[in-house]
């Protein structure tokens, strides 16, 4: 093997393909509602962790589990990174009619690039929350938040 480059090969690297079965990829007999995404604090220190909370409803008719998921995207960055990277998952379980707030930590370093060594980039990021990854088509409705942060 002669081409080390991940591009066209895992889910992180596919271009404008999206991958068959994407993680987070199923179902549920019920259905969620995500509202109030929250970044705290919107303009961070380079090496600060980022404090990020979400509301998740139930709003079917049975109680159910959610996987909510964060993904992080680089708006600009000096090398080439995932289109979006997976930084947070926790599986919830949410009664039918009621709803739960959830507090999440990403830290610096889920932030960082290779670039012939680990570091830290100063710029804008978007996060997502949501119970897919951003832009998913092939699974059942589910909203995806976002939010934008920037990192001096």
């Amino acid at each position: 093997m002669e081409n080390y480059t991940m591009e066209g090969r895992t889910y992180r690297y596919y271009g404008k393909e999206a991958p068959l079965y994407p993680f987070g990829y199923g179902l549920s007999y019920t259905t969620f509602q995500y509202r109030d995404l929250v970044l705290s604090p919107p303009v961070l220190p380079i090496c600060a962790n980022l404090s990020v909370s979400v509301v998740l409803g139930n709003t079917g008719q049975r109680d159910g589990e959610e996987v909510v998921q964060l993904y992080l995207r680089w708006e600009q960055s000096s090398v080439p990174v995932p289109r979006w990277q997976l930084v947070a998952f926790r599986r919830v379980a949410v009664p039918a009619g009621q709803e739960t707030k959830l507090s999440f930590q990403v830290v610096a370093e889920q932030r960082a690039i290779w670039a012939q060594d680990w570091c830290l980039e100063p710029g804008t990021f978007t996060l997502f929350a949501g119970g897919q990854q951003p832009g998913q088509q092939r699974r059942a409705p589910s909203e995806v938040l976002s939010a934008q942060f920037t990192v001096t």
